[in-house]
């Protein structure tokens, strides 16, 4: 089983469409694959299809979500949890939710240093249940993106590439080196696996690909020294609209979200061409990690 972290302490760089899209095309290539939702923004959640309810009461995800997970040490482990993916992908995804209430629920666990370590220890009793878990992570320093990270062999770090994603990077590779690659020593692990910073929400203006875009991607590399992975995620409406499906059902409105890969397959020319980036960053992911 590898474990991937999705994760740019940066916000709107694109992290949780990556995350559920690459975890759509590995399942898709017959992969048995766990998308972790570990941001309190529960929009992995949402894009995999299981928020379908319109009053709080109907909520089924407050009680069995990833907080409790982090929270119970003995008790509850990830079976316990688990929700396949609603009409998202086929064929569907395992998907362990997130939950809003995970911002308030934070100091609750903050008060145990295992806390950080527990992610790891309940993704390692199901180590011959998935060939893959990706995470889709907070956009934050904080005790979830620790855990995230700290459970994870491997990270992809999507990126607008603009200065201020790119100045962020900085930061990234202190929590890295100091806090996360501590955790895992702890653990036994080897230090987290850098795959490369992943160009996302690229915009596709011509002039853009041709003159600016260049000297982001060098800046990767020879000032921040990071990785750049070859992929590159343009920004296109498909992406957003795959999401953002709908369905009715009766007088009410249901979000009906799909993978860019369903979406495709009766979407127009531009969605088919998001897809086909998709798979070639599964191409990408597979080759740097050797599967």
């Amino acid at each position: 089983m590898k474990t991937i972290a999705i994760y740019h302490h940066k916000g709107g760089v694109g992290k949780t469409t990556v995350a559920v899209n690459l975890a759509a095309v590995l399942r898709k290539r017959g992969k048995r694959i766990l998308l972790v939702d570990i941001d309190a923004q529960a929009n992995s959640t949402f894009a995999t299809g299981l928020i379908k309810f319109e009053f709080e009461q109907e909520d089924d995800l407050k009680t069995c979500n990833v907080y409790h997970l982090l929270e119970n040490t003995h008790l509850i482990f990830v079976e316990n949890v688990v929700k396949p993916s609603n009409c998202f992908n086929q064929p569907e995804i395992d998907v362990v939710p997130s939950h809003i209430t995970l911002i308030s629920q934070q100091p609750n666990l903050t008060r145990f240093a295992s806390t950080a370590i527990r992610l790891a220890r309940k993704l390692d009793k199901v180590t011959e249940q998935y060939d893959f878990v990706i995470i889709d992570t907070p956009p934050s320093l904080d005790l979830y993106a620790q855990a995230s990270l700290t459970a994870a062999d491997y990270l992809i770090i999507p990126s607008d590439l603009k200065p201020f994603s790119n100045q962020g990077l900085s930061s990234v590779g202190e929590f890295v080196n100091t806090i996360i690659n501590e955790n895992r020593e702890g653990l036994g692990k080897e230090p987290l696996n850098i795959l490369g910073v992943l160009p996302s929400k690229i915009s596709p203006n011509p002039m853009y690909l041709k003159h600016t875009f260049p000297k982001h991607q060098l800046a990767i590399t020879e000032v921040y020294n990071f990785p750049l992975m070859e992929t590159v995620i343009l920004e296109r409406t498909a992406l957003s609209k795959c999401i953002n499906q709908t369905i009715l059902m009766g007088d009410l409105e249901i979000p009906a979200p799909q993978s860019i890969l369903d979406y495709a397959l009766k979407a127009p020319q531009e969605a088919k061409a998001s897809a086909l980036e998709f798979e070639q960053l599964a191409d990408e992911v597979l080759s740097k990690i050797e599967v």
